[in-house]
């Protein structure tokens, strides 16, 4: 029985911090590691947003960031640019419609030119 209570504690222990890190949407997108970042790609309207968290889940400002969506959309791959919008997102518009959660790869270009890329599955 004190063996049972062991492995559940130890399981506890490595599992928390995972947990402990998962950043939540702030937009109602989905959140993937890519760097230094937490990206947070949300498809709505015609276009797709992007937002930048640290690993503090802090928001990043994007004041000279670039970046490129490359998304699978009914089999075709569909390339938007990513541009500033405001201090806190990059944004760009598609040339046709996309699903709500698109799959695909979105890369950041940073100011310092050290691009990230965030897959999206």
């Amino acid at each position: 029985m004190r063996l049972k209570a062991l492995i559940a504690a130890a399981a506890l222990v490595l599992v928390t911090p995972a947990l402990a890190h998962a950043p939540k949407s702030k937009h109602g997108g989905r959140i993937v590691l890519a760097g230094a970042f937490h990206v947070e790609m949300v498809a709505a309207n015609g276009g797709v947003d992007v937002h930048l968290l640290d690993h503090n889940d802090k928001p990043v400002a994007v004041k000279g960031y670039k970046g490129v969506a490359i998304l699978a959309v009914e089999g075709k791959s569909q390339r938007i640019m990513l541009e500033p919008v405001g201090d806190l997102r990059l944004s760009g518009k598609a040339a046709v419609a996309l699903p709500n959660q698109p799959k695909g790869v979105i890369q950041i270009i940073p100011p310092d030119g050290k691009a990230v890329s965030a897959k999206f599955d």
